[in-house]
């Protein structure tokens, strides 16, 4: 078998190869991730519901564990999270504190609205009186897109759910910040704000990108073989 491989061509081909391989097992990584991801999500929210004083100090990994609690909703404090959509429908996540009985306040995120019903003037029949009740999941503060701009508070402008800073802005002083609670469906009549799932099918297309990436690179690799093939550059020595 004799190789005499093409320098320039060598050059490209191989970085290209690496980085071709790197994206595959990237993608493979995220397709375990996301797979873990959404069986624990299932897993928890679909539990019995926990109390929120087995949750604080609990030092356990909370996220997306099902959650009851009572308190009064602050509706003058709402603040709205703008470029949430709901069945291709542009809206808002209406976020609102709730006021426990120990005076201590923890954000709901109860779901979405249109700007037709964003205020809530626009919607009396969604406000309640007194003590209620949430059924939720917890869920941490969200994290900042490379791409999402800043929060901006005094223009109304609230891109990502920080509990931190929405307790700042509105001045609490005894606010759960660590987390906050995404509100739930418990019937199946849906109505305003339109909260979560309890069980959500998220899209999980990894796998398709790992294959994609893979055969890419097998592609790159038959070429290059084939190129030096019909160049006389790889192939056999006959036998004398």
């Amino acid at each position: 078998m004799y190789f005499r491989p093409y320098l320039w061509l060598t050059l490209l081909s191989v970085p290209a190869l690496a980085l071709l391989l790197f994206l595959g097992s990237w993608q493979v990584q995220r397709l375990f991730w996301k797979t873990e991801l959404i069986t624990t999500f299932n897993e928890r929210a679909a539990a019995s519901p926990v109390s929120v004083n087995e949750i604080v100090g609990s030092g356990k990994d909370n996220q997306f564990r099902r959650l009851s609690l009572t308190g009064t909703f602050l509706d003058d404090d709402e603040i709205y999270l703008v470029g949430r959509t709901y069945e291709g429908n542009a809206g808002f996540h209406v976020v609102t504190p709730l006021r426990q009985a120990d005076d201590s306040i923890i954000f709901i995120n109860r779901g979405w609205v249109s700007e037709d019903y964003r205020l809530p003037a626009q919607r009396p029949f969604s406000l309640t009186q007194g003590v209620i009740q949430i059924d939720g999941i917890v869920r941490l503060p969200q994290q900042q897109g490379y791409f999402v701009p800043d929060n901006e508070p005094e223009r109304g402008f609230w891109f990502t759910l920080k509990p931190d800073e929405i307790a700042r802005f509105r001045d609490y002083s005894s606010v759960e910040t660590a987390y906050y609670v995404d509100q739930v469906r418990t019937s199946e009549v849906i109505t305003l704000p339109i909260a979560a799932e309890v069980r959500v099918d998220v899209r999980n297309a990894h796998l398709n990108y790992a294959l994609t990436w893979f055969g890419v690179a097998l592609s790159l690799i038959g070429v290059y073989i084939a190129y030096h093939v019909s160049a006389g550059r790889l192939g056999f020595r006959a036998k004398k």
